[in-house]
């Protein structure tokens, strides 16, 4: 295949498909608009599953490498009630499917397996157009423009690809993060770092709607997300610029839970972030169209279930693959990854087996009610 790929978007869904061609001599350029890779926080722990996220990094040909990265211990699992009671203690004892690494490290770990100038920084999309017969053109904000016949948007949520193809535009579905960190948390925050032990703790109330889960992550940094089925006018009313007023109110809603819980918000290392949760249509598709499409985020967001990042990779594999595959007819190549991508997009994940693939027979109804909850919110 002669044509070059032209990816928008150095997350871990492009760079997984850059990965892929390059390893298959196929030319790639990738667009990004962070001026460099450590331009931002990258992000916390990631699982990555051997039924999705493991399958892309073998195709990637890294999986050596992969290994390198893996935090040991962090596949325990704790499920706590609002009071800190323990009601399940799960050791990581090694025979789990979901290796946990850090977002930042694996993103790195592609980058670093890609010719110097693959990647393009500090190029953000302003626009995209179709001047016909299968080509594209992308313009920056800085105002240059470069013109494709393969166009890929791996750009995220807010897609600026993903108007090419389809009119779907994200929607908040009722619930949000606010995250925090703890840093150095076995000597400055004991409790609460025994609290949440080796690997994840989940924490919820006696009511739907709030929880409280934190993980470890590597330099004994723990990161909590706290979650809140609020509007987003509640939170709009919260000033987070400043930090004390927005950990107050944000603690205010967990009056009376346990305080090794509570100090993930309000003794923060960091100031608290709010990460709103949109999704697109589950199981809205597109028509072919010439040229161009879409993996990850920018082609089937959902709220956080675990499996985003792990899809983004697979999608970014397979469409690698299928572009390897049909070196002469791209457009069979674009139709096989869609209609695979389409078919994993409109299979529900299934929280009960997630969780009993994880906990066993010791599955606690508290847990299962949480994720149930969160299924039914509007």
């Amino acid at each position: 295949m002669n044509t070059p790929v032209t990816i928008i978007g150095a997350g871990l869904g492009g760079l997984t498909l850059a990965r892929v061609l390059h390893v298959h001599g196929i030319p790639v350029t990738v667009y990004e608009a962070e001026p460099s890779p450590m331009a931002r926080r990258q992000g916390g722990m990631l699982d990555i599953h051997d039924y999705n996220g493991l399958l892309a990094v073998e195709a990637t040909g890294l999986m050596d490498e992969f290994r390198g990265l893996i935090l040991e211990g962090r596949q325990a699992m704790r499920v706590l009630d609002q009071n800190g009671t323990v009601v399940l203690d799960k050791a990581d004892d090694g025979t789990g499917g979901r290796p946990e690494v850090q977002r930042g490290e694996l993103r790195q770990l592609l980058l670093d397996s890609l010719p110097a100038g693959t990647v393009r920084w500090g190029h953000k999309v302003s626009s995209t157009r179709a001047l016909g017969e299968g080509r594209h053109e992308v313009t920056f904000a800085e105002g240059s423009t470069v013109v494709t016949s393969l166009l890929v948007g791996a750009d995220g949520a807010w897609s600026r690809v993903r108007p090419l193809l389809t009119g779907a535009t994200p929607e908040f579905v009722g619930t949000s993060f606010v995250e925090t960190y703890l840093f150095d948390a076995d000597t400055r925050h004991p409790a609460t770092a025994k609290a949440v032990g080796g690997g994840s703790m989940f924490a919820n109330g006696p009511t739907p709607g709030k929880a409280i889960n934190a993980h470890r992550e590597s330099g004994d940094t723990v990161h909590a997300y706290v979650e809140l089925v609020k509007p987003l006018d509640w939170f709009a009313a919260i000033d987070f610029t400043d930090p004390a007023a927005a950990t107050a109110r944000i603690a205010q809603e967990f009056d009376g839970w346990a305080p090794e819980l509570t100090a993930l918000i309000t003794d923060a290392d960091a100031a608290p972030v709010h990460r709103p949760h949109y999704a697109l249509p589950i199981g809205h598709r597109w028509d072919r169209a010439p040229g161009v499409t879409v993996v990850g985020d920018a082609a089937h967001l959902t709220a956080p279930n675990g499996e985003g990042a792990n899809l983004a990779m697979l999608d970014g594999a397979e469409l690698g693959k299928a572009l390897a595959a049909h070196p002469d007819d791209v457009e069979a190549a674009l139709t096989d990854y869609e209609q695979g991508m389409f078919t994993r997009a409109e299979t529900p994940i299934d929280n009960a087996f997630l969780l009993e693939s994880v906990f066993g027979d010791n599955l606690p109804q508290s847990l299962m009610d949480l994720f149930t909850a969160q299924e039914q919110t509007p």
